[in-house]
Protein backbone atom coordinates (compact mmCIF):
# COMPACT_ATOMS: atom_id res chain seq x y z
CA UNK A 1 0.00 0.00 0.00
CA UNK A 2 1.60 3.59 -0.91
CA UNK A 3 -0.98 5.83 0.53
CA UNK A 4 -2.80 6.42 4.03
CA UNK A 5 -6.09 3.91 4.71
CA UNK A 6 -8.71 4.81 7.64
CA UNK A 7 -11.57 7.13 8.14
CA UNK A 8 -11.47 10.91 8.20
CA UNK A 9 -11.50 11.71 11.70
CA UNK A 10 -9.71 8.76 13.12
CA UNK A 11 -6.54 9.02 11.16
CA UNK A 12 -4.12 10.40 13.36
CA UNK A 13 -2.39 13.88 12.50
CA UNK A 14 1.00 12.19 12.16
CA UNK A 15 0.06 10.30 8.86
CA UNK A 16 -1.12 13.47 7.15
CA UNK A 17 1.94 15.73 9.05
CA UNK A 18 4.91 14.59 8.76
CA UNK A 19 6.44 16.96 10.88
CA UNK A 20 4.48 15.83 13.62
CA UNK A 21 6.61 12.51 13.79
CA UNK A 22 6.39 9.73 12.37
CA UNK A 23 3.39 6.77 12.32
CA UNK A 24 3.72 4.12 15.34
CA UNK A 25 1.87 2.13 17.10
CA UNK A 26 0.78 5.24 18.71
CA UNK A 27 -1.37 6.31 15.83
CA UNK A 28 -3.69 3.19 16.78
CA UNK A 29 -3.83 4.92 19.81
CA UNK A 30 -5.13 8.00 18.68
CA UNK A 31 -7.67 6.05 16.40
CA UNK A 32 -8.83 4.77 19.94
CA UNK A 33 -9.34 7.50 21.24
CA UNK A 34 -11.61 9.29 18.58
CA UNK A 35 -13.65 5.70 19.03
CA UNK A 36 -14.42 5.09 22.60
CA UNK A 37 -15.51 9.46 22.33
CA UNK A 38 -17.63 8.68 19.35
CA UNK A 39 -19.11 5.36 21.81
CA UNK A 40 -19.36 7.22 24.78
CA UNK A 41 -20.52 10.78 23.53
CA UNK A 42 -23.37 9.13 21.18
CA UNK A 43 -22.03 11.29 18.14
CA UNK A 44 -19.89 11.11 15.27
CA UNK A 45 -16.39 13.19 15.77
CA UNK A 46 -17.54 15.94 13.19
CA UNK A 47 -21.04 16.78 13.29
CA UNK A 48 -22.10 19.25 10.53
CA UNK A 49 -25.63 19.80 11.89
CA UNK A 50 -24.82 21.95 14.40
CA UNK A 51 -26.01 25.61 14.86
CA UNK A 52 -22.08 26.63 16.36
CA UNK A 53 -19.06 26.07 14.27
CA UNK A 54 -17.31 25.29 18.08
CA UNK A 55 -19.56 22.63 18.24
CA UNK A 56 -18.50 20.74 14.83
CA UNK A 57 -15.35 19.03 16.23
CA UNK A 58 -16.41 16.54 19.33
CA UNK A 59 -13.46 16.50 21.10
CA UNK A 60 -13.15 20.34 21.23
CA UNK A 61 -16.97 20.32 22.58
CA UNK A 62 -16.14 17.74 25.22
CA UNK A 63 -13.42 20.39 26.61
CA UNK A 64 -15.82 23.08 26.63
CA UNK A 65 -18.18 20.93 28.84
CA UNK A 66 -16.04 18.32 30.78
CA UNK A 67 -16.00 20.63 33.94
CA UNK A 68 -19.84 21.45 33.74
CA UNK A 69 -22.66 18.32 35.07
CA UNK A 70 -21.08 15.26 33.70
CA UNK A 71 -24.53 15.21 31.58
CA UNK A 72 -22.86 16.09 28.33
CA UNK A 73 -26.34 15.89 26.97
CA UNK A 74 -25.80 12.25 26.71
CA UNK A 75 -29.60 11.77 26.63
CA UNK A 76 -29.77 9.43 29.30
CA UNK A 77 -30.19 9.92 33.49
CA UNK A 78 -26.82 8.08 35.01
CA UNK A 79 -25.94 6.04 38.04
CA UNK A 80 -22.43 7.40 40.15
CA UNK A 81 -20.57 4.71 39.11
CA UNK A 82 -22.28 5.28 35.28
CA UNK A 83 -20.60 8.93 35.71
CA UNK A 84 -16.95 7.89 36.98
CA UNK A 85 -16.85 4.88 33.77
CA UNK A 86 -17.72 7.98 31.21
CA UNK A 87 -15.50 10.35 33.06
CA UNK A 88 -12.65 8.17 33.01
CA UNK A 89 -13.47 6.66 29.41
CA UNK A 90 -13.99 10.46 28.25
CA UNK A 91 -10.56 11.89 29.88
CA UNK A 92 -8.62 8.68 28.46
CA UNK A 93 -9.80 9.71 24.95
CA UNK A 94 -8.69 12.72 25.67
CA UNK A 95 -4.94 11.55 26.68
CA UNK A 96 -5.38 9.57 23.28
CA UNK A 97 -5.96 12.10 21.14
CA UNK A 98 -3.00 14.53 21.57
CA UNK A 99 -1.23 15.48 18.81
CA UNK A 100 2.25 15.04 19.65
CA UNK A 101 2.22 11.34 19.12
CA UNK A 102 5.01 11.39 22.75
CA UNK A 103 2.07 12.25 24.53
CA UNK A 104 -0.28 9.32 23.74
CA UNK A 105 -0.31 6.70 26.33
CA UNK A 106 0.10 3.25 25.03
CA UNK A 107 -2.24 1.07 24.55
CA UNK A 108 -1.26 -1.34 27.74
CA UNK A 109 -1.00 2.10 29.94
CA UNK A 110 -4.69 2.80 28.59
CA UNK A 111 -5.67 -0.33 30.25
CA UNK A 112 -4.01 0.38 33.29
CA UNK A 113 -5.54 3.88 33.90
CA UNK A 114 -9.19 2.44 32.79
CA UNK A 115 -8.47 0.23 35.68
CA UNK A 116 -7.44 2.28 38.27
CA UNK A 117 -9.18 5.18 40.01
CA UNK A 118 -10.67 8.62 38.51
CA UNK A 119 -9.00 10.46 41.11
CA UNK A 120 -5.71 9.92 39.94
CA UNK A 121 -6.36 10.64 36.17
CA UNK A 122 -5.74 14.57 35.29
CA UNK A 123 -7.14 16.10 32.27
CA UNK A 124 -5.15 16.57 29.28
CA UNK A 125 -4.18 19.35 27.53
CA UNK A 126 -6.15 20.37 24.58
CA UNK A 127 -4.67 19.03 21.36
Amino acid sequence: MTGARGTAGYIAPEVFFRNLGGVSHKSDVYSYGMMVLEMVGGRKNIDVEVSQTSEIYFPSWIYKHIDQSMNLNLNEEITGEEEEITRKLITVSLWCIQTNSLDRPSMTRVIEILQGSLQSLELPPRP
